[in-house]
């Protein structure tokens, strides 16, 4: 049947549930506006909003109409990948890592720190910091699985808990205390202070869109992460502790090796996320971390099938929802639709994924009785 088939196969119930879930959102705007023109003209702001302006476009020439769009989709779609394929990698080891949005935290102060007040060359300081902001994250995210291994101590508990320890930690006292930015006269400034020029992520558009290196490292690290999974003996390892820790224990893998591996490499995954959201956009760690992408992460790996390569393409598709929403509000629509639309659309991959376990288990059991011989 080939192999483009069976991955639309495994997609369909993702594309299924986006799809019920735009057209309850349309069907929610028309009813509440009471005014079916209204609805279409919001999801046509967003999809402008998200994608570009095309019809002032196409009478201006004018390039920033689509380039600034561009910039901020891909700025939120590279957030949500990695954070993304933060809880899917951990996934693969039978890990459900809900600490991505501390994750991140820790790793966004760290990138802020090394941006600031280490001084390097251009070319090598955005690389720095990142790694740095990924082995903050590594280090953050082995907490868990070390309590999980060692203690038995169940990881969505213990990530939950680290997620508020990492907020209290960094925005609670050292953005306000030991790396607030330093005062401007008699001006005192939020957050830290601001990363050196030379730390700062390139913009591949320059001027024209805040389109930055972010964006193309994240879709080569959900092609990556894929690689690892289905292409070297270690991502082998972890699938096969995923699907049943003794059975892979008796088979002669290291498991324990394996979940601390793989929860280091989700944990500098979201690390990374931190980085690019301090080097490409913000330019120093704000007074807060803002929208809770650790969180988003959540959905959009179970929305992509917590493939690699279906998580990338839903952080770019919700991505460009996102940035598009604020567009919704020149009609009166709150910005916060998309965030609407993702949610239900997790609702109903749920859904689906219960009501496959149910009919599954409805066919185990028909099965013994369709083979009992008659008299």
């Amino acid at each position: 049947m080939g192999m483009f088939p069976s991955l639309f196969r495994a997609a369909l119930p993702s594309l299924l549930s986006i799809a019920l879930a735009l057209l309850v959102c349309f069907i929610a705007i028309a009813v509440s506006r009471s005014d079916l023109s209204i609805a279409a003209n919001a999801y046509l702001q967003m999809l402008w909003g998200g994608l570009g302006d095309v019809p002032s476009f196409l009478g201006s020439g004018n390039w920033s109409l689509l380039t600034r769009a561009w910039g901020e989709s891909a700025a939120k779609a590279a957030l949500l990948t990695f954070t993304g394929l933060a809880v899917s990698v951990a996934f693969c080891v039978g890990l459900f890592n809900i600490g991505a949005q501390g994750q991140m935290t820790v790793g966004a102060i760290v990138a802020a720190v090394i941006g600031a007040k280490v001084a390097l060359p251009a070319g090598l300081h955005p690389a720095v910091a990142i790694a740095g902001a990924a082995g903050a994250g590594a280090l953050y995210a082995l907490l868990p699985a070390v309590l999980k291994v060692r203690r038995g101590v169940h990881e969505v508990i213990s990530t939950i808990m680290l997620n508020w320890v990492a907020v209290s930690l960094v925005e609670n006292w050292l953005v306000v205390g030991p790396l607030r930015a330093t005062a401007s006269g008699d001006l005192s400034r939020s957050g830290t202070d601001e990363i050196l020029p030379t730390a700062e992520l390139p913009r591949l558009l320059g001027s024209l869109s805040r389109l930055n290196a972010g964006f193309p490292l994240a879709v080569l690290s959900a092609v990556g992460v894929w690689f690892w999974l289905n292409r070297t003996s270690n991502g082998f390892e972890a699938r096969a502790v995923g699907l049943g820790m003794e059975a892979a224990r008796t088979a002669g893998i290291d498991v324990r090796a394996r979940v601390y591996q793989t929860m280091a490499f989700a944990g500098a995954l979201a690390g990374i996320a931190g980085a690019v959201w301090v080097l490409g956009t913000e330019y120093k760690f704000p007074a807060t971390l803002g929208a809770p992408y650790g969180f988003d992460g959540i959905a959009i790996s179970l929305i992509g099938q917590n493939h690699p390569l279906g998580v990338g393409a839903a952080a770019i598709f919700f991505g460009v929802l996102r940035a598009g929403g604020t567009r919704m509000q020149l009609l009166g629509v709150h910005k916060s639709f998309p965030e609407l639309i993702q949610g239900l659309a997790l609702l109903f991959v749920a859904g689906r994924l219960i009501w496959d376990s149910v009919l599954r288990r409805s066919a185990k059991r028909a099965v013994p009785m369709a083979e009992v011989p008659r008299a």
